[in-house]
């Protein structure tokens, strides 16, 4: 009774106030407007954006591992952590935590760079940096959201996408906007981006040539083949980034540090020995000095030539029963690996295949860039129409491996996912359309949105 007593002075108290000590503000709070109000501060919130993109179901992990596991590039040991055992076995519930940490890790990343945007700091050369970069980080992580959770753009451009929101509010309860108005907004984002960054500092920033092979990306998801030519020749031939080569790609691979060199990466989210995800980092669920639950898909292992480099980041071993393990992250103490996210290669095969319909001479110049880059005695392709694009495809497949893109590709062009017996009986052949194809809006989503809906199937 005492208590209740208590409540009750309380709310008499507060009731009895001046309108003046309500209106207060909070003595240990700043509100959103009032939160940014010089360079310095948007740099500091700035930094913490690109931190939050380590979070282990943004890049820290889950994405380069669905991108993968989902389609036909690893699988998980029988001998594993449980860890992703759901997509592995195309069996993901609304329940499902990896799902529910990629959406509300996303939503925060975005919701920190809105606060940027809308800073009222302006009109100098820092300023403008700093939110081009906080536009291109928006547009990555939506353009992460909207092929996760929403088919593809080449599928039904008016269909259900995610919910876009470009204000620091964290009580909206939106409704999912189209697939179409999501890309809209992404590329925008990526115009703005291109136009106000000027500076580049290292691989672990947006640079004005990352923002705009993003934007070729995201055109080449669009089927816009044009625009996917422009933006990716815009980097191959003013960006002054440089291809790895045979020579030292086992060393680009091994070094953990940003690069400022503009040697291959345009693009990767930075973990170092004091920022980083210890075990739950990206290297630790592939090494075999860690929990080593991603293994090869063994007929992805036979593509690769003998003389091929990138064959030897990968070892044959014994993991209940043959497998081939993969080491193209090798750093799991101190200073760990970077998860790459935009390489110019990816570049160089963008190019490839969006030069195919209009210039097959140069669909298969970019597409020889990489492959005999790779592999010193391969004399490169030679095929044209449909083979060239077959050709170009198995190329990205080996070239991206274990980086997180084969799903995707494979989900824009609508074919079926077709993975070897090293998978579960159940879920060899993934056809499209296929309701699991998507990711489930997380239920807690669901029950704290009235204006939200489910994709189909869950």
């Amino acid at each position: 009774m005492k208590m209740k007593y208590y409540f009750i002075g309380c709310l008499v108290f507060l009731m009895s106030c001046s309108k003046d000590y309500l209106e207060k503000k909070p003595y240990n709070a700043l509100p959103i407007e009032d939160a940014l109000k010089s360079e310095a501060d948007i740099l500091v919130a700035l930094r913490g954006a690109y931190a939050s993109l380590r979070n282990v179901d943004l890049y820290g992990r889950t994405i380069p591992v669905l991108g993968d596991l989902m389609a036909d590039v690893t699988y998980q040991s029988l001998s594993n952590s449980n860890r992703y055992t759901f997509y592995n076995q195309y069996a993901t519930p609304v329940v499902d935590g990896n799902a529910l940490g990629l959406w509300t890790a996303g939503y925060q990343t975005i919701l920190r760079v809105n606060n940027i945007i809308a800073s009222s700091v302006d009109g100098t050369a820092n300023a403008r940096q700093y939110k081009g970069e906080a536009h291109a980080i928006r547009a990555l992580v939506y353009f992460e959201l909207v092929r996760f959770f929403a088919k593809p753009y080449t599928d039904d451009p008016s269909g259900l996408g995610v919910p876009i929101i470009t204000t620091f509010n964290i009580t909206v309860k939106p409704k999912r906007n189209t697939v179409a108005e999501v890309y809209a907004l992404i590329l925008d984002d990526l115009s703005k981006a291109y136009s106000l960054i000027t500076q580049t500092t290292n691989s672990s920033q947006f640079s004005k040539y990352a923002a705009k092979a993003l934007e070729a990306k995201v055109h080449l998801f669009k089927a816009d083949m044009a625009n996917a030519r422009t933006a990716a020749l815009d980097v191959i031939t003013n960006g002054g980034y440089t291809l790895v080569g045979a020579n030292n790609y086992v060393t680009y691979w091994q070094n953990p540090a940003p690069l400022s060199n503009k040697l291959e990466t345009l693009f990767e989210v930075s973990s170092d020995g004091v920022a980083n995800l210890g075990f739950d980092a990206l290297g630790y669920i592939y090494s075999q000095n860690g929990y080593g639950d991603m293994i090869c898909a063994s007929d992805l292992y036979t593509q690769y030539a003998a003389t091929d480099v990138r064959r030897s980041l990968l070892t044959q071993g014994i993991r209940s029963g043959p497998a081939v393990f993969v080491n193209k992250y090798t750093n799991i103490i101190t200073d760990r690996d970077d998860t790459k996210v935009l390489r110019l290669s990816d570049i160089y095969l963008i190019a490839a295949e969006a030069s195919l319909a209009s210039n097959e001479s140069d669909a298969r110049n970019y597409l020889n860039a990489v492959a005999t880059r790779r592999d010193p005695s391969f004399i490169g392709f030679t095929s044209s129409g449909a083979t060239l694009l077959e050709d170009i495809l198995t190329e990205r497949r080996k070239e991206l491996a274990f980086e997180g893109h084969r799903f995707h590709d494979l989900n824009r062009l609508k074919r079926t996912i077709n993975r070897s017996t090293d998978y579960p009986a159940s879920a060899r052949t993934i056809p499209y359309p296929f309701n699991r194809r998507l990711l489930p809006i997380p239920q807690a989503e669901m029950d704290a949105n009235p204006n939200m809906v489910q994709n189909q199937g869950y």
